[in-house]
């Protein structure tokens, strides 16, 4: 298999969305405002393979355990 994707490997926001389990709306925010990697084909936003590796790892962060406050 070669390293480019092709046309067909390419899915939009819906297909995306619903491979990932997380909504379209985050996803377009993700894209706009944290930097998730996509293609604009047109007025259209298409995610390749490796751009949907790269949002699930991004999504999926482990929280960060809370820290207590010193008592005064």
């Amino acid at each position: 298999m070669s390293a480019i994707a092709t046309v067909e490997d390419f899915t939009d926001v819906a297909e995306t969305a619903r491979r990932l389990g997380i909504g379209a709306r985050r996803l377009r925010d993700g894209v706009n405002h944290m930097g998730f990697p996509a293609h604009r084909m047109g007025r259209r936003l298409m995610f390749s393979p490796q751009d949907r590796a790269e949002i699930a790892e991004m999504h999926r962060i482990p929280a960060q355990p809370k820290r207590r406050r010193r008592a005064a």
